[in-house]
């Protein structure tokens, strides 16, 4: 299985643009696949500089309704028409982040791409091919921190429960890989919860793990110190980036060492 970063907040060349976004290429035996598009054609451009053909991928996965991992969905229809996008209902609700001054702003997707014919509405489990299947609705065991990110649902603004927000897992030659785009539902109720559909581990785990908002205070880095401690105890590699933030990832690479590294735009993975 190999793995490109197409999209993520930093990059290893000057070669590869980057922007607050993600965006992944995923090369298995049968399929050719995307999880999330970024925020902005970027993905494309960037996919034909390492060799990615957009018009062959099989399949698109949409982690979530926000624009840093659906902006460049206009772009993907426009070269690709044959994929399946596997994307929840609810990602086209209309999604804001609060500004600390008040008020809001508008996060969300394009509208007018719910009724496309390549949209596939997924359920809280569904399977896309062998080995290839989602996961939704993470049980929240663990609170996590208030995201500031809320919801417009029956003309009312509600916090945001992330029922929009689902995860990928790849099941190929003895390895399982799970996918996340940032986590809102919190990394460790994720990995629980799939612990708990298939009783057992991943393999590997890549994606945002949504801690860049609890960096730099006493009781932000405690949060981050349990839950490097966690994902150390589940004995998979860990490879992270785009809202895990920069500071958090190093309080996770010091408590977790060669068990995470972090994946910038332009880097490659073979599992």
């Amino acid at each position: 299985m190999l793995i490109k970063a197409l999209v993520e907040n930093t990059s290893d060349s000057e070669m590869y643009g980057c922007e607050h976004g993600l965006s992944l290429y995923i090369e298995m035996q049968k399929h050719r696949l995307l999880f999330d598009v970024g925020a902005s054609p970027l993905f494309f451009e960037n996919a034909e500089k390492m060799g990615v053909s957009i018009s062959d991928i099989d399949y698109l996965v949409i982690s979530h309704g926000h624009y840093d991992h659906g902006g460049g969905l206009r772009t993907f229809l426009e070269e690709n028409s044959k994929a399946k996008i596997y994307i929840r209902r609810q990602a086209f609700e209309k999604h804001y982040a609060l500004r600390q001054s008040g008020g809001k702003y508008e996060v969300g997707l394009d509208e007018g791409f719910d009724n496309h014919p390549q949209m596939v509405f997924t359920s809280n489990r569904d399977s896309i091919d062998d080995g290839l299947w989602l996961f939704a609705e993470v049980p929240q065991k663990k609170p996590q921190q208030p995201s500031g990110l809320v919801v417009e649902r029956q003309g009312q603004i509600v916090e945001d429960d992330f029922v929009h927000e689902q995860n990928l897992v790849i099941e190929e030659n003895g390895k399982i890989v799970l996918i996340t785009g940032c986590a809102h539902q919190g990394i460790v109720n994720i990995l629980e919860h799939y612990s708990e559909l298939k009783g057992s581990m991943p393999d590997a785990v890549i994606g945002g793990f949504h801690l860049s908002n609890l960096s730099g205070t006493a009781e932000g880095n405690k949060v981050i110190d349990t839950i490097g401690e966690y994902l150390l105890d589940t004995k998979a590699k860990y490879y992270t980036g785009h809202c895990t933030g920069l500071e958090p990832y190093k309080r996770l690479k010091a408590i977790m060492g060669e068990a995470i590294d972090y994946i910038s735009t332009g880097q490659e993975i073979r599992l």
